[in-house]
């Protein structure tokens, strides 16, 4: 298929696109349960669809050069160290 844009904002706009819906679906689990055992399973299938299409475009950024796993790993990290200060999840 032919875009009318060039591939940097393919990439670009379609990651905005699923991490939207990510976040939405995101906002649809915190609005419907407390803890993670109750998450119905349709629910964690959705999320896992969505997690996996912002992993897709992730991965595409790192195959046209934008950024590399290297990098990605690196923050990640660094995340992780910012999380045990300001919350529980690590």
């Amino acid at each position: 298929m032919e875009s009318p844009i060039n591939k940097l904002q393919q990439l670009m706009t379609i990651t905005m696109e699923e991490c939207g819906e990510l976040t939405q679906q995101c906002s649809k689990i915190i609005r419907k349960y407390k803890d993670f055992e109750n998450i119905e399973d349709d629910q964690r299938e959705k999320l896992l669809e969505e997690l996996g299409d912002v992993y897709c475009m992730i991965d595409l950024m790192c195959e046209h050069g934008v950024v590399d796993w290297k990098h990605i790993y690196a923050r990640s990290s660094a995340k992780k160290d910012k999380l045990k200060i300001w919350s529980d999840l690590t």
